[in-house]
């Protein structure tokens, strides 16, 4: 189990899907596993089988589903996904099982930065009154990680890259799994460059949801030993989940924001 998303359905279990490598479905190997959980710190969550493998009569590549990420809209679910080549976008009504979202021409690739670029680790916000995707792509085997806005999730706009290179370098690994937090007025970007026992993810903050430093440390705030985090809040309290260090499964942690000097930060 690598990247991952985790959220609450209607019935108020908890879902966990994660993208699963070197499985036996062809092509890029990867597919979606579902989990689910009574409550969110409950250990052992129930495996629920394959979820979701891809599907090229839509365009998708073979075995090349990559990090579904969860988010409440307009009385459902949104799921956002990489087929290897594009973000897709997947609804829902209670949360648990997912129906693609077919575009006009039968394929359900929403965008991407090029066919050899591998844009993935979708993750949405909202910001004022637009939604801001962040994802990671390599075209040029570099890595960054770019944002798009949309006012409806269906219409979006020219990619911009929000975030490259520095101290967390500018391999193609380098802007893994992509996850935005606001916090007053800033924003946090956990930027992953390693998985496995020596995991890494660095953090940077903004004012602008837009730039978080190209080349340009100065917007770093610390590194964590943490893969693919997804930061979640519930009932007032944050939750970090990440991968485990030998890639076979995911923990969870409570989170708090604590100020320079120590002082903890209450919204």
């Amino acid at each position: 189990p690598v990247d991952f998303g985790v959220w609450q359905a209607d019935d108020g279990t908890w879902q966990l899907w994660s993208c699963i490598r070197k499985t036996a479905c062809g092509g890029n190997t990867r597919l979606f596993h579902r989990w689910e959980g009574a409550n969110l710190t409950d250990t052992d969550w129930t495996p629920m089988g394959i979820a979701m493998e891809a599907k090229p009569e839509y365009g998708e590549s073979v075995g090349g589903l990559q990090a579904p990420h969860v988010i409440p809209y307009d009385g459902g679910y949104r799921m956002f996904y990489g087929d290897w080549v594009h973000i897709c976008m997947a609804r829902s009504e209670g949360g648990k099982t997912f129906e693609r979202i077919v575009r006009d021409d039968g394929t359900t690739g929403m965008f991407g930065e090029g066919p050899d670029a591998n844009a993935r680790d979708p993750m949405v916000i909202r910001v004022g009154d637009l939604w801001h995707c962040y994802y990671t792509a390599h075209p040029n085997r570099t890595g960054s990680v770019y944002c798009r806005t949309s006012k409806n999730l269906l219409d979006w706009s020219e990619s911009k890259r929000v975030a490259y290179g520095g101290r967390a370098g500018k391999q193609f690994w380098s802007a893994e799994c992509p996850h935005v937090v606001q916090i007053g007025d800033w924003f946090y970007l956990f930027r992953t460059q390693r998985y496995g026992e020596n995991m890494k993810t660095n953090v940077y903050r903004s004012k602008d949801p837009l730039y978080f430093g190209i080349d340009d440390d100065s917007y770093w705030v610390c590194s964590l030993p943490v893969a693919a985090p997804e930061i979640i809040r519930h009932d007032g309290q944050y939750y970090i989940a990440s991968l485990k260090g030998a890639l076979d499964g995911i923990k969870i942690a409570k989170l708090e924001w604590v100020a320079a000097g120590g002082e903890s930060t209450k919204e």
